[in-house]
């Protein structure tokens, strides 16, 4: 499929993981991506296998964790390309912890992160769409910001709000053509599960077996997703929170 055809894609937290699938999906399938990222290295990996494949990407590094350098991601991408009609917040940390057991500046990082940086980043770009005639915004929420796993306030919270931001955003916008949609996984297998596994002594056959498919998922299966509902494919589905899971409860 080619349904990015002459699109340009902004995708945050796409130096690895779920964020490089996304990137690498998109591109794929023609999109011109700007993969945004804080880890310089990882960013012009991912640029680099894009590339090689005769995709069109480039790098962009960024603290998103800083309302201004938000800011600056979406300039830039207008004065290069001149327009973003997809924008997917993917960024996120994760600081584990019960409350008692955060800091401060636990609390705060989070949020900056996984939350006031889609603020700065959809105020910045809902403008050029509008102008544009409409356009695609997927966040990255969570299983845990719906159903919350324990010792992970935090997060969780975060992640509520991404749930609830993307609805309000979607309601206000839609009349405007711009489609917001939330992707809430499970268990995927990226680095911060493979810490997480770490931390807690499970191991990965352990975590299979709690998925009732047999299995954790994988990033090219939230890249799939992403891309589906960002593309023209998807033209009715705005609000939505749609979890891909295994039919995992949380564990």
């Amino acid at each position: 499929m080619k349904r990015f055809v002459g699109k340009i894609a902004v995708v945050t937290g796409g130096g690895r993981g779920i964020g490089a699938a996304i990137c690498h999906r998109l591109a794929s399938e023609g999109a011109s991506v700007v993969v945004v990222d804080i880890d310089g290295a990882m960013v012009k990996a991912v640029v680099s296998e894009i590339a090689s494949k005769g995709e069109a990407a480039r790098p962009w590094i960024a603290d998103l964790g800083d309302a201004n350098s938000c800011r600056q991601v979406i300039t830039e991408a207008l004065r290069t390309h001149g327009r973003v009609d997809v924008l997917v917040n993917n960024a996120g940390i994760i600081r584990r912890g019960e409350l008692l057991a955060l800091s401060d500046d636990d609390w705060r990082t989070t949020f900056a992160v996984n939350l006031d940086s889609m603020y700065h980043l959809c105020k910045a770009v809902l403008p050029s769409m509008i102008e544009s005639g409409g356009g695609a915004i997927v966040n990255i929420s969570s299983q845990w910001g719906l159903h919350p796993a324990p010792g992970n306030i935090a997060y969780n919270v975060s992640k509520a709000a991404v749930a609830a931001f993307t609805q309000n955003l979607a309601r206000d916008y839609a009349p405007r053509k711009i489609r917001v949609n939330a992707v809430c996984p499970g268990e995927i297998y990226t680095a911060m599960v493979q810490e997480g596994l770490a931390r807690s002594g499970r191991t990965l056959d352990e975590a299979n077996r709690l998925v009732p498919f047999g299995r954790i998922g994988q990033p090219d299966e939230v890249a799939a997703l992403v891309a589906f509902l960002a593309s023209e494919e998807a033209p009715f589905m705005c609000g939505s929170l749609v979890e891909i899971t295994g039919a995992q409860a949380v564990a």
